[in-house]
């Protein structure tokens, strides 16, 4: 039998709701709110194909950081065509066999991917730039040209 929770005397315009409904409800959408990412204080990633990097220019060269725990280093591909630098990298959740008796209620991770791209200037030797993957950052070096100077240059504002 299920009881309703209702005003008595006409007072209420508002429809009876069942007790065990409103239970329902309300335990559902505390439940939904555990599971998002705002109620553990983490507001996911803001773009998924944003990855954190550290860029540092020393005389010798320039060295990037990719911040990409978890993956293997055969995901990631790394292009150069003309002056633009791809950093790719796609990881698939590889199947097994997991028991058919446990659900999962939210299962978000599967497939991790991005892609970032930097415009390299003239003083990069792109025939010298190598990376390594260690410890779930992709070090990235870029070794400039011998004799190529920067321009520096102060701009006077009229």
């Amino acid at each position: 039998m299920t009881t309703g929770i209702l005003k008595k005397n006409g007072q209420s315009n508002l429809p009876a709701v069942p007790f065990t409904g409103l239970v329902e409800r309300v335990f559902q959408n505390n439940l939904s709110r555990f599971f998002e990412d705002g109620f553990w204080g983490f507001n996911g990633v803001e773009q998924r194909n944003h990855v954190p990097v550290n860029i540092r220019e020393t005389d010798k060269a320039y060295e990037l950081q990719l911040v990409a725990p978890g993956l293997r280093k055969e995901n990631f591909r790394i292009n150069l065509e003309g002056d633009l630098l791809t950093v790719s990298c796609e990881q698939k959740e590889e199947s097994n066999n997991e028991s058919k008796t446990a659900a999962w209620v939210t299962k978000e991770f599967g497939l991790q991917s991005f892609s970032r791209s930097f415009t390299l200037d003239e003083s990069v030797d792109a025939t010298s730039i190598s990376a390594e993957y260690k410890d779930g950052i992709l070090h990235l070096m870029l070794p400039k040209k011998e004799g190529v100077q920067r321009l520096f240059k102060t701009i006077e504002i009229k």
